[in-house]
């Protein structure tokens, strides 16, 4: 049986850890409005994007001159899996889910006799990753310095992805990310960017309706300065939805890590007073015995 110092040790342990899971909470839940309005915001312009690509897409269909990056290689032999999770942990299942979903999708390709490669954007992933697919990682994207995640970090991933596409070093890539529902709900997704994947809307009027529309100049052109930005729109949308999906997870996770806690002081204080009052009864014990003999 534990001493009542090694309790009340415990005790004042337990409450110390109380205080920093209910701070991370508290700072957690201040930066997840933010981190869900940019997301929020975000989503109404890469919808209508996808809509109006979609259109451009459909229009030039199978084209001999299609761009490279709507046509693809002509071949799906190599896959590049880019992973976005986390700088830090302290956040649930955020980041195990999203490298879970990734190792699926891994597992599932190889099996194919697909060669797969892994591009991993924060710390969390590539430690996810490291010792099972240390083999397929071929590179990492380091997120610490960025406090707030803008379209040039999108832009700057995107670029990295499009010059090895360019260079043949794959023929599919798939971002792995985590979209925002609320705070309790964070859905690892999986989303196709090379080569371009666009569905239009089952809604016409998200669609643009009937409206026809002339282009200047063709869609080939067109498509061929967008689709590049239609690549770092993607995974901005992506980063964005990871950011609002990590502050929901950390502030969940840390909120049951505060009650815990408390629970874990009740049963603690518990047990102390119950200690204390068998220690203070055997020593009237002790006493009335002593007294008796004399």
């Amino acid at each position: 049986m534990p001493s009542l110092k090694d309790l009340k040790t415990r005790i004042e342990s337990v409450k110390s850890t109380r205080k920093i899971t209910k701070a991370m909470q508290m700072v957690a839940a201040a930066k997840l409005r933010r981190a869900q309005d940019a997301a929020e915001m975000s989503r109404p312009y890469t919808e209508k994007f996808n809509a109006v690509m979609g259109k451009l897409a459909e229009s030039v269909g199978d084209a001999e001159n299609a761009p490279r990056l709507l046509a693809g290689t002509g071949s799906d032999q190599t896959h590049l899996l880019v992973v976005m999770t986390a700088e830090r942990g302290l956040c649930g299942g955020f980041n195990g889910n999203i490298a879970k979903l990734a190792k699926v999708r891994a597992d599932e390709l190889k099996g194919q006799g697909k060669t797969v490669k892994i591009l991993t954007v924060g710390k969390k992933g590539r430690d996810a990753l490291r010792r099972d697919y240390g083999d397929l990682l071929i590179d990492h994207i380091d997120m610490t310095e960025v406090k707030h995640v803008g379209y040039n970090d999108a832009k700057a991933i995107a670029e990295d992805l499009l010059a090895r596409f360019e260079d043949g070093q794959f023929d599919v890539a798939t971002i792995f990310f985590s979209r925002f529902e609320n705070v309790i709900t964070q859905v690892p997704t999986a989303q196709q960017v090379v080569p371009a994947s666009y569905e239009r809307a089952d809604d016409d009027a998200k669609a643009g309706g009937s409206t026809v529309y002339d282009y200047e100049p063709d869609e080939q052109a067109i498509l061929a300065d967008l689709l590049p930005r239609g690549v770092a729109t993607q995974i901005f949308s992506a980063l964005l939805e990871n950011g609002a999906s990590e502050q929901g997870a950390r502030m969940s996770a840390m909120d049951n890590a505060t009650r815990n806690a408390g629970e874990m002081i009740d049963k603690l204080t518990i047990q102390y007073n119950r200690t204390r009052q068998a220690v203070i009864t055997n020593e009237l014990i002790e006493i009335i015995s002593g007294a008796e003999a004399l």
